[in-house]
């Protein structure tokens, strides 16, 4: 059964399937006849383009000798590159500093070995093209959707070098490989590599072998070149800006063991001369060289090729037409303040103390000055951009205060912790100026405490202060994310660029934009090619944020620490100061004031690049703060005068109730006695108290001694013997908590013993010429003997004149000193005495008056004083320094 079974399902099955077979034969023959005529097109299109491409390929290797016929000689397609200002004034031209070129038998065997191990190994086999490296470069460019362009050999190297174009496309390195296939079939390897080496561009305009060693380590000849110094030549081809040893040391440093590595292992050099050149650290300064703008110059180079692609080397010979941001007036007044000896602290020997500085235009992001320098050249290290140190103080607007802020957990009316403590296990900062139970976030940015710094990003979390400073574009790593962080310590350090940047946000209203130096880029044929007209910008804090940060800064300028950045426009801004490191040496290691006006935003650093205990800053912020005020005085003058936008929000009108009247009348005296001041004054109206004020003239501030008074009279019995005091009383309404404004002023001194006699009044038969008058220094703050200090002031005296028939004596009350002779007609009667002072120096002097008597017993009249200096005083007795002091008094009528 089982074989009937199986025999009937074969049979079904050639049943079924001839049943298929019949009922579908018309179907698959039109199926195979469409197959075949696809199968065709396809077949003749592949034949057509592969024609095509042979085609193409055969023109393009014509063209390859035709161009390169063309273009032999040339060393440059359109010439140089300029470079314009932003009102479009030609900064300069990207000159190009070439050298003679060198033979090829005057070039070390081993100079010519590190080049072909970095760039082409297989340079003395191919003819002019590799196709092992094409089929390399092609899998990238496919990964990478792009012309990511590599696999180029030496030959095509100096074939783009030569070309006329520098756009990157695919006929473009046809046509390369074209023109390497020429240049190897018409030179030698010998030669190509020669041409090489004198054409190509070793960073900024420094084009040639010759002329790169000469740059980089002061050798015209090729010969006195070691091993390290020839791998880091070497190393440069590949990025000419990035691997620059003067720029980037360390990059090149790294890029220089690559070389190595590959000369070791394509048996060039030993393990040990590998291992031995890796070890040496680049310290070759090269001689000055007077040039302008040289710092924006090389960050617009370096700006061409990040952001729209384009080579130092195009730039360089691109003929290009470059419009920037920069504004002249402002770099010209930076690079002057910067040659200026006298804005840097002095250098205890020949390694300079060195300084940056950025300027950015916070409304566009566009950067208008900088300064990479003090003796910065064209290709060096800019220590604007390219160096890393510690922010200080300058970092806490940043991670601390503005986050706070944004947070709306705190605003600047918020009291802060500022008493001594730790933050966890280990970590306890210390206040510069003192401890308190808590402090206003004002007073405790103005004076830059520590404690309220670290306090307030422990209370919003690091986290949120780190990414603050993120959004503000200051570079972090992870080690940054610790509450030393609002100190301003960071692993890496930030730099001028990074902090002007980052402090236009709060110029700008919280908005934060992207700095930038190039607004448009022409071709050789006048046609624009890039163009960026600033960033959109995007919201970082907000608006209220910004403006209480404003505020805020606005006081460490007017009257905290950044006192010497004030100029003639609004600024506010933050000092920075990072301490020797050093235990008991009190140097600083960098000093920062970064600060903006309406119009503009910059920073200053100043500091030595390599500092050790013999290369630290004796002064603090203060210099940086002066050098930034000097830049921008100059600077801001071709920008419109701008204010601060306020944006804290409008209270709605208060109607003002009627002020409490002033207390007047105040008078008082001290008793030598019992050593108590007494004081009394005028009642005010209504259901008022009084509070007395005092301070001593050592003392800055006035402290309340005594409150809710309800009399008009008290004793203080605090005062102490031989000291100065001055009082001021206010009314205060209980009811409503108004007070109101001082008193007159009361000065009294404390002294129970008054001069003799004798020395209140000079002998009439002793009489001297008055001393010379010291008139002061105008309120300037010098001092003077007590009773007469800094200021001029004006006081009047009582004469009265006794006629005695011979020289009469006038006596005065006063604060002058006045010499003078009275006559008398008759013995017994009264003559009138008139007394001028001359000197406000010896205190409780009179003025002695010169009187013609009458017979008749007329009355003296009050001579007048004139003294230098402000209201001197006796002791034991009571001036109002607030009151001019009345000297007219008559004397009595004789009997």
């Amino acid at each position: 059964m089982a074989g009937k079974d199986n025999q009937m399902s074969r049979l079904n099955k050639n049943k079924d399937n001839s049943k298929t077979s019949k009922t579908t034969k018309p179907n698959a023959k039109k199926k195979k006849g469409k197959g075949k005529r696809i199968a065709w097109a396809l077949f003749f299109t592949a034949v057509i383009a592969i024609f095509c491409a042979l085609a193409g390929y055969l023109f393009i290797l014509i063209s390859g000798e035709k161009l390169l016929e063309q273009n032999q000689d040339k060393l440059t397609a359109y010439g140089t590159s300029k470079v314009y200002d932003r009102n479009g004034t030609l900064m300069g031209e990207l000159s190009l500093q070439k050298s003679d070129p060198v033979k090829y038998e005057d070039i070390p065997e081993k100079l010519i070995q590190a080049f072909i191990a970095t760039e082409d190994k297989r340079f003395m086999e191919h003819n002019g093209v590799d196709m092992w490296s094409i089929g390399r470069a092609a899998v990238k460019d496919i990964m990478a959707r792009s012309m990511v362009e590599g696999g180029s050999t030496i030959t095509q190297q100096l074939a783009k070098n030569i070309f006329l174009t520098r756009d990157k496309t695919f006929f473009r390195k046809a046509t390369e490989m074209s023109i390497a296939l020429a240049l190897e079939r018409q030179h030698t390897k010998q030669e190509i590599i020669e041409m090489y080496l004198n054409r190509i561009n070793f960073g900024g305009p420094y084009y040639g072998i010759k002329a790169a060693s000469e740059r980089y380590f002061g050798k015209s000849d090729l010969n006195d070149l070691k091993l390290w110094e020839m791998a880091t030549l070497a190393a440069m081809p590949k990025g000419p800006s990035r691997y620059n040893p003067l720029k980037n040391p360390d990059l090149s440093k790294e890029r220089r063991a690559v070389v190595l590595t590959l000369m070791e292992q394509q048996g060039y050099i030993t393990a040990e001369e590998a291992a031995e050149a890796k070890k040496v650290d680049y310290a070759y300064t090269p001689p000055e060289r007077q040039q302008k703008y040289t710092a924006f110059i090389d960050y617009v180079m370096e700006e061409a090729e990040e952001k729209w692609g384009l080579t130092e080397d195009d730039v360089n010979i691109g003929g290009y037409q470059i419009y920037t941001t920069m504004d002249v007036n402002a770099q010209t007044a930076m690079e002057e303040e910067f040659k200026n000896p006298a804005n840097f602290e002095e250098s205890p020997d020949d390694v300079p103390v060195e300084g940056s500085m950025v300027i950015i235009n916070q409304e566009t992001g566009g950067i208008v000055a900088m300064s990479g320098g003090r003796e910065y050249t064209r290709g060096g290290f800019s220590r604007a951009t390219d160096s890393r140190r510690q922010p200080g103080s300058a970092l806490k607007p940043i991670v601390s205060y503005a986050p706070a802020l944004e947070s709306g957990k705190f605003t600047k009316d918020s009291r802060l912790s500022n008493k001594k403590q730790c933050f966890g296990a280990n970590y306890c900062p210390n206040n510069l100026h003192g401890y308190s139970e808590t402090i206003g976030m004002p007073e405790a940015i103005q004076r830059s405490e520590n404690i309220p710094a670290v306090w307030l990003l422990n209370q919003i979390g690091v986290k949120a202060g780190f990414e603050f400073a993120q959004s503000l574009g200051i570079k972090m790593t992870e080690g940054d994310a610790n509450l030393s962080l609002a100190l301003g310590g960071m692993d890496t350090g930030t730099n001028t660029f990074e902090m002007a940047q980052a402090f236009s946000a709060f110029a700008n209203g919280g908005e934060f934009k992207e700095a930038f130096a190039i607004k448009q880029i022409k071709d050789n044929k006048g046609k624009v090619v890039f163009e960026n007209k600033g960033s959109k910008g995007k919201r970082v804090m907000s608006e209220s944020t910004a403006s209480q940060m404003t505020d805020m800064m606005k006081r460490v300028v007017e009257d905290g620490t950044g006192r010497n950045a004030r100029i003639s426009r609004p600024v506010a801004g933050k000092t920075g100061t990072t301490q020797s490191g050093y235990k008991g040496v009190s140097s600083n290691r960098d000093v920062w004031f970064v600060g903006y006006t309406p119009e503009l935003t910059a920073a200053v650093w100043m500091g030595y690049d390599n500092p050790d205990r013999q290369h630290l800053l004796k002064r603090s912020s203060s210099i940086s703060a002066s050098l930034w005020g000097k830049v921008m005085e100059k600077a801001v003058q071709g920008y419109e005068a701008k204010s601060f936008p306020n944006t804290e929000p409008v209270q709605p009108p208060v109607e003002e109730e009627p002020s409490l009247t002033p207390v007047s009348g105040l008078t008082g005296s001290y008793n030598g006695e019992t050593q108590t001041v007494s004081l009394s004054w005028n009642p005010v109206q209504g259901n008022i108290q009084y509070r007395v004020y005092r301070k001593e003239t050592s003392e800055s501030e006035y402290a309340r001694i005594l409150d809710s008074l309800g009399g008009t009279a008290i004793e203080d019995m605090s005062a102490m013997e031989g000291l100065t005091y001055d009082y001021y009383v206010t009314a205060f309404d209980p009811s409503t908590g108004d007070e109101s404004e001082p008193s007159n002023i009361l000065q009294i001194v404390a002294v129970s013993e008054e001069l003799p006699p004798e020395d209140l009044e000079p002998d009439p038969g002793d009489i001297q010429e008055p001393p010379p008058v010291d008139e002061g220094d105008n309120g300037a703050g010098n001092e003077f003997p007590p009773g007469n200090e800094n200021g001029n002031g004006n006081g009047n005296g009582n004469g009265n004149g006794n006629g005695n028939g011979e020289p009469g004596n006038g006596n005065g009350e006063g604060p002058g000193n006045g010499n003078g002779n009275g006559n008398g007609t008759n013995p017994p009667d009264n003559g009138n005495g008139a007394g001028n002072g001359q000197d406000g120096q010896i205190p409780g002097d009179g003025s002695d008056g010169s009187g013609d008597g009458s017979n008749n017993g007329d009355t003296g009249t009050g001579g007048t004083d004139t003294d230098s200096g402000n209201i001197p005083t006796v002791p034991g007795t009571i001036v109002e320094p607030s009151d001019p002091v009345d000297g007219s008094d008559e004397s009595q009528d004789s009997p």
